[in-house]
């Protein structure tokens, strides 16, 4: 199946009564989970590789099409040295690890982000794995990572601007076209673990319509049960996008065009 670009969700209203297409998390809190426990940040983090897979089976359980995750921000590399190293040796095991079993469960895999401050070694693992899931559909699996959603916007302005020199306006349309994210629809679902309550940079553009829900439970704590409170949350919320209820429920008269 070719990667279609997907228009802005505010054009039309996704039924909030069905699970969310497309869910967004910031993982947060694995250091103070590890730091509770009287362990080094680095086990929380470990720790939080179990979370990721168990996030990615109840996903999928419970017919999720696109979940995306950020792993690491571009302020992260202001970190200690020794943890940054850490984290970027976990994601070359993780992946080498886990790529064929997310193969195998037909999940696509991608990463987006900057690449160009990662090891050869992690850059050609995030090649191999991409490469190998390229054709899967079961679920699509976005890890963001040296990601920050002011660098996604300007690297889409600039890409623009050099393949159409002497451009004189920019639409809308023409950066959802250049984004990072431009293979999948706007994230329905925001969901932070940890108890901040804070977007920190993260898919700035895609958000702007996106519910949101934040939690105290650490990410190594997350588990279906914390998704499907996520989940029911946002069945129980009236997305309008501009529009009064009145005309979300006159869809007989055609103002407003819902879509599964």
């Amino acid at each position: 199946m070719e990667d279609q670009t997907f228009i802005s969700s505010t054009q039309t209203v996704p039924d909030p009564n069905k699970v969310p297409r497309h869910i967004a998390i910031i993982m947060d809190g694995n250091g103070r989970w590890a730091r509770k426990r009287f362990l080094p940040r680095v086990a929380g983090h470990t720790r939080g590789v179990e979370a990721v897979r168990g996030t990615i089976r109840a996903a999928i359980e419970r017919g999720v099409e696109y979940l995306t995750l950020f792993a690491f921000s571009s302020e992260n590399w202001r970190r200690p040295t020794e943890e940054v190293s850490f984290l970027m040796q976990l994601f070359i095991k993780s992946l080498q690890k886990e790529v064929a079993r997310l193969h195998e469960n037909g999940i696509r895999f991608r990463v987006i982000g900057d690449r160009s401050r990662f090891e050869p070694t992690l850059v050609k693992a995030i090649e191999a794995a991409e490469e190998l899931t390229a054709k899967n559909t079961r679920l699509h699996l976005t890890v963001a990572a040296n990601y920050g959603g002011r660098w996604d916007v300007l690297s889409a302005v600039n890409r623009l601007l050099a393949q159409r020199p002497g451009l004189a306006e920019i639409s809308e349309e023409m950066v959802n076209t250049e984004l990072s994210m431009n293979f999948a629809p706007e994230p329905d679902l925001f969901i932070r673990t940890g108890g901040e309550q804070r977007i920190s940079n993260f898919l700035l553009w895609q958000l702007a319509y996106s519910e949101f829900f934040f939690t105290d439970a650490l990410w190594p704590d997350f588990d279906g049960k914390v998704l499907d409170q996520a989940i029911a949350s946002y069945q129980g919320r009236e997305r309008r996008f501009g529009r009064t209820s009145e005309q979300l429920v006159d869809a007989a008269g055609g103002e407003v065009e819902r879509h599964a």
